[in-house]
């Protein structure tokens, strides 16, 4: 499962520093996830950092993007991978 934001987003800017996968911008209105990069903090911290620290909680599940633990095991993996590759280690 991927998150999301809600337009209740206040624009705090809390959320952006604390994912650990790049996966938070600064969208049209509000901020926004990047499903691809979304692991729910799997691989990093035992709960999604943004979560923990948005001040209204604005983030929920996304029901578009439902992943299994295991996929989103996969997708952290994934993203180290690339993350090696393109950092030369």
């Amino acid at each position: 499962m991927a998150l999301m934001i809600t337009d209740e987003c206040i624009n705090c800017d809390v959320c952006e520093p604390e994912c650990p996968n790049q996966a938070i911008s600064m969208g049209e209105d509000h901020y926004v996830i990047d499903p691809q990069r979304c692991t729910e903090c799997v691989g990093h911290f035992d709960e999604p950092q943004c979560v923990q620290v948005c001040p209204v909680s604005c983030i929920p599940v996304n029901p578009a993007h439902v992943e299994s633990r295991e996929t989103l095991w996969q997708k952290y993996r994934r993203l180290q991978a690339a993350k090696a590759t393109v950092g030369g280690g």
